[in-house]
């Protein structure tokens, strides 16, 4: 196909991506600053020497998370997108609350779940999808993942300052905070999008669900980010080892991994927008995701080698994290998009719970090579499945 001008994005388009951007990364960073210190600093705490339970605590927030993204995503279909993400981000400052003021770590699991419960990533990237037209959706999609990326990194960082500050309490106390920003946000800087009309024959919620296409991307996100998960099992112990860096030190790797990386990124999505090349774009990343995992188990024996494949793989997933949401939301009927990205969130916390159980499984009776090939064949059977894309119409 003839490349076509690429299209600015409008002074509406541009704030309402930046905020919601600043919105998604905001609250992500509340969720990442747990991950890097929850493990050591529970143990301060009753429960806190119960591996069990410390990986309930961490897992709740997903479990609530699967199971309240649709109902989330339909609510904000029939009563509008900002009413919902407001309610969603009242009860992450709940839940966050809950957790400064727990003594024990049931207590903090308790309000992890209540966290998760406000399950609005289907609801903000829906409203993203109704700010923006079709052509520079991939964009403003791209600016949302790279803006929980850096959120990642930033969290590898602050998370041990402010636990030494503050303790778990403190922390906590910092995340309800980020709540509350959240919700300053989605009230004052992200503008009105009217709804667009419901048409008179309005799709029904079961054509989201047995929708081709839809299946398709939403097998897509289940394996990303299973296998997101399932390297992260392995690869922090191998870049410390490799490279002799300590948990605290591998924001050293990863900081400029997801800055380059986002850099490299924005290229490919312009390009794909250009030429309307969504499908081959997204074929492409996932072949290249093949061939990054197939790779990794030459280049663990490398820290160089190893620090390169990561920087590949967080490429590829980048481009995949803004083309996946955005060709759901162009392909969803209109009237069902809240729903639809309800049922690609499910798929993504579902990939998140399989890549870590099927992971940490393999890495135990395997070792990493088996999780890297895993991923491989995993990200392969992918790309037969998106072979059969319908190209946009």
């Amino acid at each position: 196909m003839s490349a076509v001008s690429s299209p600015k994005m409008t002074p509406a388009e541009r704030r309402a991506s930046v905020a919601l951007a600043g919105l998604f990364a905001c609250r992500m960073l509340g969720l990442f600053l747990l991950l890097p210190v929850f493990a050591v600093a529970a143990r301060g705490l009753p429960g806190g020497d119960d591996p069990a339970l410390v990986g309930l605590a961490l897992g709740m927030y997903g479990l609530t998370q699967a199971f309240m993204q649709i109902p989330f995503g339909l609510a904000s279909d029939r009563w509008g997108r900002r009413p919902v993400v407001l309610a969603g981000l009242a009860l992450f400052v709940a839940g966050s609350v809950v957790c400064a003021l727990a003594d024990d770590v049931f207590w903090i699991a308790v309000g992890r779940a209540i966290q998760g419960s406000g399950a609005i990533s289907a609801a903000v990237t829906a409203w993203l999808a109704d700010a923006t037209r079709d052509e520079v959706r991939t964009r403003a999609m791209a600016m949302v993942g790279g803006s929980i990326g850096l959120a990642f990194a930033a969290s590898l960082v602050l998370a041990p300052v402010l636990v030494g500050w503050g303790g778990l309490a403190g922390l906590f106390w910092t995340i309800a905070c980020l709540g509350v920003a959240c919700i300053g946000v989605a009230c004052l800087v992200v503008p009105v999008v009217p709804r667009a009309p419901r048409p008179a024959m309005p799709a029904r919620p079961r054509e989201v669900l047995v929708h081709g296409e839809l299946l398709r991307l939403n097998f897509g996100v289940f394996c990303l980010h299973a296998i997101q998960v399932s390297l992260f099992v392995v690869v922090p112990a191998l870049l410390g080892r490799l490279g002799g860096l300590d948990a605290q030190d591998l924001w050293r790797v990863y900081l400029p991994v997801i800055l380059l990386s986002f850099v490299l990124m924005v290229p490919a999505i312009f390009a794909a927008e250009k030429r309307r090349a969504h499908r081959g774009a997204l074929r492409g990343a996932v072949a290249g995701l093949v061939g990054v995992c197939a790779l990794l188990p030459l280049a663990s024996g490398s820290f160089l080698a190893l620090a390169a494949c990561l920087t590949g793989f967080f490429v590829v997933f980048n481009i995949l994290e803004a083309l996946q949401p955005s060709l759901v939301s162009r392909t969803a009927p209109a009237e069902l998009k809240g729903l639809a990205l309800g049922f690609y969130n499910t798929a993504q916390a579902a990939g998140l719970f399989a890549g870590g159980l099927a992971g940490g499984r393999l890495a135990a009776h395997a070792g990493s090579s088996a999780v890297f090939l895993a991923a491989a064949a995993l990200s392969l059977l992918w790309l037969a499945v998106a072979w059969g894309m319908r190209p946009l119409r």
